[in-house]
């Protein structure tokens, strides 16, 4: 009768480890895999900022405008842009309302 009453709850305690291990081992995998994914998105986040800040500065622009287009581009007044909608075959052309 002493060996069925300390072998339960030994056997308890040991299941009860068994389980507790394989969730905790299950969560630990989703928080390894979670935090890899987070990594990764960062990683492609500083780089995405990095290109944009890089290629849309003002000083950047001009450089590319004198590296690569020299004099083909203008500069415009924001009020000389237009928008175009078709409409039933038709072309309508609106300006730019910059107080909308």
């Amino acid at each position: 009768m002493k060996k069925i009453l300390l072998f339960v709850p030994i056997f308890i305690l040991i299941l009860v480890t068994t389980i507790t291990k394989n969730s905790t081992k299950k969560l630990d995998k989703k928080i390894y895999t979670i935090e890899e994914n987070i990594r990764v998105l960062e990683n492609k986040l500083e780089l995405v900022l990095l290109d944009y800040n890089f290629l849309t500065s003002p000083k950047k622009l001009m450089e590319y405008q004198t590296k690569f287009f020299e004099n083909d581009l203008i500069q415009l007044k924001i009020d000389d842009f237009q928008t175009l909608e078709i409409k039933e075959n038709l072309i309508i052309i609106n300006k730019i309302n910059i107080n909308e």
